[in-house]
């Protein structure tokens, strides 16, 4: 089977693509746009994270949980919307909490690709969704392939900085290698929690302090 996935992370991977719950996950895939169902994002998006943050790049890890659901937004990076789509309202309080930590102005533009060329993988633990259903695909198989993926970079690459947001990011954190890499812990950006913890959190700014200590270029986290 083949995975259109840039060539890197496809070679990092490619003992994945022959498993069966990789089989599956393609099979359903299949069987649900057959069956006339809506699925986000569109197919060629799906692997956008990577192909914009090949693993030889990787600096950053963004844990998202699951695209968006809604018409228009997901493109394939967590977190992120396409230009013109209306930031929803998770990113605005990243943006708010980029405004307080480093003093940047708020981003008018909810297209994170700007970070994904960076270095920054923005993953989500699922990489497809129903239309307007939400965690539809969360039981697919898609964790364990992501699982995998963040195994690979703990492995493989070293002073990477995870930001764990939220219960089901900082579960991912036994995946993680910690005397190598930064973990960094918080709330979820949600309305319904950011004032419990994220707001505050400081992450942007000691993401760039890690990364300049181990002698890497910072990340350029405005967006106007």
């Amino acid at each position: 089977m083949d995975v259109q996935l840039e060539q890197g992370w496809k070679e990092e991977l490619k003992e994945e693509f022959s498993k069966p719950y990789f089989t599956h996950i393609v099979q359903f895939l299949k069987q649900e746009k057959n069956a006339g169902k809506v699925i986000y994002p569109p197919g060629k998006q799906i692997f956008n994270a990577f192909e914009h943050t090949p693993l030889s790049k990787v600096k950053v890890v963004i844990l998202g949980q699951d695209p968006y659901h809604n018409q228009g937004q997901a493109h394939g990076l967590s977190f992120s919307v396409p230009e013109g789509i209306k930031p929803p309202p998770s990113l605005v309080n990243i943006f708010k909490e980029i405004h307080a930590d480093l003093g940047l102005p708020i981003g008018t533009s909810g297209n994170l690709t700007k970070w994904a060329d960076q270095g920054v993988l923005l993953l989500n633990a699922s990489l497809t969704v129903e239309a307007n259903q939400p965690m539809s695909h969360s039981k697919v198989g898609w964790h364990i392939f992501t699982d995998e993926v963040i195994k690979h970079i703990s492995s493989a690459k070293e002073h990477v900085v995870f930001m764990l947001w939220g219960r089901f990011a900082q579960n991912k954190e036994i995946l993680i290698d910690a005397a190598k890499h930064k973990i960094l812990k918080s709330a979820h950006p949600s309305p319904l929690s950011a004032h419990n913890g994220f707001f505050g959190c400081g992450h942007f700014s000691k993401t760039n302090e890690y990364l300049r200590e181990n002698g890497q270029q910072p990340i350029d986290w405005s967006l106007t």
